[in-house]
This record gives C-alpha cells, structure tokens and sequence, in this order.
C-alpha cells in the first residue's frame, strides 16, 4: 500500500504558530518536508501579486523582485525551503500549503500550451517565487518548447502515454530527463522541479506519488541494489522528445546503472517512457524497484494553494490516473525545471535565449 505522504505528516507532527510542521517524534530518515504559510503572509504576498506583470516577460528581472516579496516569509520557513534545496540530507519531497491564487481562473488548456485567455499571473508568480529559493529556472528545446513555465494539463492524444499529457494511464515513478547527445539523460536534467496547482481535477482522483532513493535503497535486498547500480540499462528518451524529434522511435542511452552514489544519499535515475534491463535478471529488478516504490512512496492529492518542491534526483515521483473530459475543467498545474547552476549545461545554451538550452 502506498502511504499518504500529507496524511503521515500531519499526524506525526505538530504545526507551530508560523505554520511550520516540526516532527513529534525522530524518523530515521526524513524524507518529506511541509510548510504552511500564515494567513496573513499569503493574503500581504497576494496582494502583491494580483498586479504583478507576466513574469516571463523580463524573467530576470521578475526573479529579482519575487527575491523581495518572497522574503516576507518567516525566516524559519525560509530557511526550511533554502535548506530543502542546499543540503544532502534534507528531505526530496516538501508541500507548501496556504499559498495565493488566482482570483479567476480561465478555461483549463486542452493542447498543452499555456492559456491566452490568463488575465492575472499569480499562480507563474508563485511558481517562479517558490522555483528560485531552490536553483536557476531552466529551459529545454526539447520539453514545451523551451518555455520556462510549464502548464501540464491532459491531452486527448497523449491519454494514454506516458507523459505529463497523459490521464487515463498511472504515469510510472521516474525522473525528469532530457535527451541529450552525450549519451546520458541525467547530466543536464533538471535538479529540482516544482508543481504548483491552480485547478484539482474534478474528482480528485489524481495522486502524486514520490518515493526516495533512500527509502528505495533500505528496502531492496542487497543482490537487487548492487543490480541497480551496475550499468546494465539503458533509458529510452524522454516520452515527448520520442514524439517530436524521432518519430517514435526509441532512442536508447548508453549503458548506465540506475542507483549511484554513496548509500546514505543514494541517487536514482528512471525514464517514464522506459528502461531496457541489457539481461533478465537486470530486468526483473526494474520490476521490484517500481514494486518498491509503491511501497514506500509518500503521497499527495495537490489542490489550488498548494505546490510540490521535488529534488529530481533524490528520488522518483509518479501520478495516479484520473479521470479528463478534455473541456476546459481538467486538472491543471504548472511546472518549472531547475538547476542549482546553469554553469555545467552550458554546452547545451541556445544563442537567442541564456536560459534555455
């Protein structure tokens, strides 16, 4: 059975004054964060924020004023988020709950692209206000078309895939990845990336899923973690790039083990549109890993005022199926990609855009 991550947190914990969660009793690993903003905190940012131009117009610009209207968090929230994106052992998953919205909301997206019809840009304010406490928002070619602010919303044809377009499918556990010539999809992907909620689909079915490479690594037997490490796979691209760069045909990386680093903070790696096990007993430990990270894997149902900080490479998240009627009141989030540095990407920088690579 695969835990509720929102459940557990607030049963084992008590919410301070300021609406920060502080555990009653000591995990051995802390593997989620929350955070609550104070009422007042939200309304005084809010405010700000309904008369805030789209930000991705000087984007640069906009980090630098969301720098300041962001710093009216409570300094031990602050430093909760700062640390969430800094430390080794800081938690892969935090919830910020109580954030502003919207005042309306247009019809959700039916294409994947972004809304024309959006006349207030509270929620990409929150988004990029929340994105650059953790790393340096990040574009990709490849992945909606190089925008920094992504509306991931279902899409008729791309139900059954196993992309963010997707509704009608469990999109696995996996990473963010991106394509890249090198050979390895885990070099340039993204460090953290954020979801912020703007419409809950209207049964509320849908479930985030994240499950730790720490929790993943303690509970494997040794046998199946020293197969995870070994480079006997190799992920297939990215879901969309297959779609729009390969004609869907697969595009392979090269040989790779798919947990590294050391025990204590352990990475792991996943393609949602894949990996192929180069043996049958390395394919048979894809099975147990997915059937481990159901296991373990904390759980959440986002809502409007709420916002998923994910470490990419902590651990791997996964979406319920839901139920789309594809008319303008499906479920609705908005995504950035992020890296603590642009620095080590930047063979990949296209000339016209510092930002997107």
């Amino acid at each position: 059975m695969i835990g509720n991550l929102h459940n557990a947190v607030r049963q084992n914990g008590t919410v301070s004054q300021n609406g920060t969660v502080r555990p009653t009793r000591t995990a051995a690993v802390k593997t989620f964060d929350e955070i609550i903003l104070p009422c007042g905190v939200r309304d005084s940012i809010g405010d700000v924020l309904q008369s805030f131009p789209n930000p991705i117009d000087d984007i640069d610009r906009s980090l630098a004023s969301l720098h300041v209207i962001f710093s009216q968090l409570p300094v031990d929230q602050l430093q909760q988020i700062l640390d969430f994106g800094r430390h080794v052992d800081a938690a892969g998953v935090m919830l910020v709950r109580n954030l502003p919205v919207d005042p309306d909301l247009p019809a959700t997206p039916v294409d994947g692209g972004p809304s024309t019809d959006k006349k207030t840009f509270v929620a990409e304010c929150v988004l990029l206000g929340l994105s650059q406490l953790l790393g340096e928002p990040v574009g990709f070619t490849t992945e909606k078309g190089g925008r920094l602010v992504h509306d991931v919303v279902p899409v008729s044809a791309g139900a059954e895939t196993q992309t963010n377009q997707s509704s009608t499918v469990f999109l696995n556990f996996h990473n963010d990845i991106v394509h890249d010539e090198v050979g390895r999809y885990d070099i340039s992907n993204p460090d953290f990336l954020v979801l912020n909620c703007l419409r809950q689909d209207a049964g509320k079915e849908a479930v985030t899923y994240y499950a730790d490479a720490r929790d993943i690594s303690s509970s494997l037997d040794p046998h199946t973690a020293e197969t995870l490490r070994a480079p006997l796979f190799r992920l297939n691209a990215p879901g969309s790039y297959v779609r729009d760069f390969a004609n869907g045909a697969d595009l392979l990386s090269s040989p790779m083990g798919v947990i590294s680093g050391p025990s204590h903070s352990p990475e792991v790696v996943i393609s949602a549109n894949g990996v192929r096990g180069l043996t049958g007993e390395a394919e048979e430990t894809l099975k147990e890993l997915q059937r481990t990270c159901s296991a373990v894997a904390h759980r959440v149902r986002l809502e409007p005022g709420t916002a998923l900080l994910i470490n990419n490479r902590k651990g791997l998240h996964a979406r319920s199926q839901f139920f789309a009627t594809h008319n303008g009141r499906d479920r609705w989030l908005q995504r950035t990609y992020l890296r603590r540095s642009l620095w080590n990407i930047r063979y990949r920088v296209t000339p016209s855009d510092r930002r997107v690579h």
